[in-house]
Formats: C-alpha cells, structure tokens, sequence
C-alpha cells in the first residue's frame, strides 16, 4: 500500500494543484505521520439482502458455469451410468457425483449472490464521519468514484462500482467480486468444481475401458460416434476445468494463510499491517473453528466482527476533499 505521503501527493497532483506548494508539502508531512482508520471502523452496510451485479459479461459467464456442470451431469448419467450393467457402480459414483455437483452449484450461487463486503456508498460526509467518533491524529480517505469512506486494505472494483473491503479480484465466472465475506463460498466452488471434475475424468477412463472390453452399441444409450465425441468434450472440460480450479484453489487458500489478498501482492501492499496467524486466518475466513461447516456453502460466517446490516447512516453534504483529517475542519 503507498505510504500516506504518495496518496496526498497522488491525490494533489490527480486534482492538477499546483498552487501553494509549500502548504501541501507540510500537509503531505503531517499525513504522513497520521493513522489511517482501520478497516473494522467502518462496518455498516447499506446493501439489500439480496447481491446481485447486473454485469453482461458476468452473467454470460455464469451462465456457461451451470450450462458445463448441467452438460457433465447430462454425459455422467446418461451415457455413462444409466446403461452401465453394475448398478452398486452405477448408484455409489451418481451419489457422489450429483452430491458434489449440487455443492458445486450451490457454492456458486453464494458466492455470486453475497455480498463481498461493499463499504456503503455515499458515506463520505462530514456527519457520518463525525458519528465515528474517530481520534484526533486520524486520517480516512475518500474514494473519488463512489463517494464512500475506505477502510484499510479496501479497494474500488470498476465492475461492482464499490469499494470492496479485502477485495481478492473480480470474478467473472461468479460474477462477483471475491472479499471478506463470500471467499469461503469461492473457495468451496473451486474446490467442488475440481473434485467433480476429477471423478468425472476417473469415469470417462473406466467407460473407455469398458467399451473396448465389450461391444460399443452396449456400453450406451447413443450411437458409438456420439459416445464417443460425448466423452471425449466431457474428458477435454473435465481436464481443462480441473487444471483452472485447483490452481484457484491452491491460490485462494494460500491468500488466506498469508493474510495477502491477489490484489495486494499485485500492488506490492504487503506488510503494511498486522498479519494474523494461518490457522486463525483460516477459522475467520470459514466462519469459525474448524468442523464440517467448513464444507458447507449454507452456513453462514458467524465469526465476522461488526455490527449488523442496515445501519442508518447520517445524511449530509459529500465532503470534497480526498484525504480527510480528524478533527475535520
């Protein structure tokens, strides 16, 4: 993250004021020593229950996720398990798998209908700021494009037009960002989409085999030219979806271990604050100690710190200046 020196002189060069040189460098000093505010301040958040970006290109994308994950589904069932002669292999891998697609799905549709953990929009007003009670000695910073006080380690996402609190990127396959509080449920998509992809591969090899061993107009319901493009598309998503997922997996995780969003570490804004342990990262980020609701895209995170939604904020005047200092003016 820029030191606050370089954010005042950004901002002040941004805003093309050149006059008064020797004033902006003594403010740009006594920036430099302030606090920022700290993240946890500003919790309150004025979004609705229900989160949802009206992005066309995110929509497209999700929109192509459940259509591939309904095509496996179609190729694992019909061509693979209903024909098969073994019904204990036939009801043992159709358990697991529409187990694992169902999580999948319902992974994907929490992470992209929950809120990342946008900083209310609008809030940057001499009354909202004064309801803080923040300390002399402190500085907040405004965002210029959507008028909101930024917490630490906040940042604005030109897609979601919102200032995202811990915000990792944006993801056009959920088409949401992922933040503070629906990584799990990003988490848990690629790790289910991985895993589905895996035992969707491991059957497709078994069915080859198969239907080498036996004769191709038994091993399924379709004609042997299109048993075999079937499987071959559902061989060619599987590996391409298994390479791109774990890899989001092992990145996701690792961001969270470290307490290092994908955003920070492109920045270099790392070390700029107090990391917190893994195992006590890991427990924030899932919503608790460690049990089976881990696993689960339908519990909620209880362990997220702050108050609850819908907290009025006071209404006023958007106060012009990008870094504001305590006491105001």
């Amino acid at each position: 993250m820029k030191s606050a020196v370089h954010r005042c002189r950004d901002v002040e060069h941004g805003r093309g004021q050149a006059a008064s040189g020797a004033e902006t460098g003594t403010s740009c000093l006594q920036v430099e020593q302030r606090i920022p505010i700290s993240k946890d301040v500003i919790t309150a958040s004025t979004a609705s229950a229900m989160w949802f970006i009206r992005d066309v290109c995110g929509i497209v994308c999700a929109i192509i996720t459940w259509l591939l994950v309904l095509y496996a589904e179609f190729v694992v069932l019909f061509v693979m398990l209903l024909p098969s002669k073994n019904l204990t292999y036939s009801i043992i891998n159709g358990t697991l798998f529409n187990t694992l697609a169902f999580l999948a799905l319902a992974s994907h549709l929490r992470a992209m209908c929950t809120d990342p953990g946008a900083v209310p929009k609008g809030n940057a007003t001499k009354e909202y700021i004064e309801s803080l009670q923040l300390k002399p000695g402190q500085v907040v910073y405004k965002c210029p494009k959507c008028c909101s006080i930024k917490p630490d380690r906040a940042h604005h996402c030109s897609v979601c037009k919102r200032c995202i609190r811990k915000m990792d990127h944006h993801c056009p396959w959920v088409n949401n960002c992922v933040g503070e509080n629906n990584q799990k449920y990003f988490v848990l998509f690629t790790m289910y989409i991985a895993l589905i992809s895996l035992h969707a591969l491991v059957m497709v090899v078994f069915h080859f085999l198969y239907c080498f061993e036996d004769d191709w107009t038994k091993c399924s319901s379709f004609s042997p030219p299109a048993t075999v493009i079937l499987l071959i598309l559902l061989c060619f998503e599987g590996l391409l979806f298994l390479i791109f997922t774990s890899v989001m997996f092992g990145t996701q995780v690792h961001s969270i271990c470290t307490d290092e969003t994908g955003i920070e570490r492109l920045k270099g804004e790392t070390g700029k604050w107090g990391k917190v342990p893994c195992w006590e990262a890991m427990q924030t980020a899932f919503g608790g100690p460690f049990s089976l609701s881990w696993c689960s895209p339908f519990s909620e995170l209880s362990c997220r710190k702050g108050p609850a939604d819908h907290i009025s904020i006071p209404q006023g005047e958007i106060i012009k200046e990008d870094i504001i200092e305590i006491p105001l003016a």
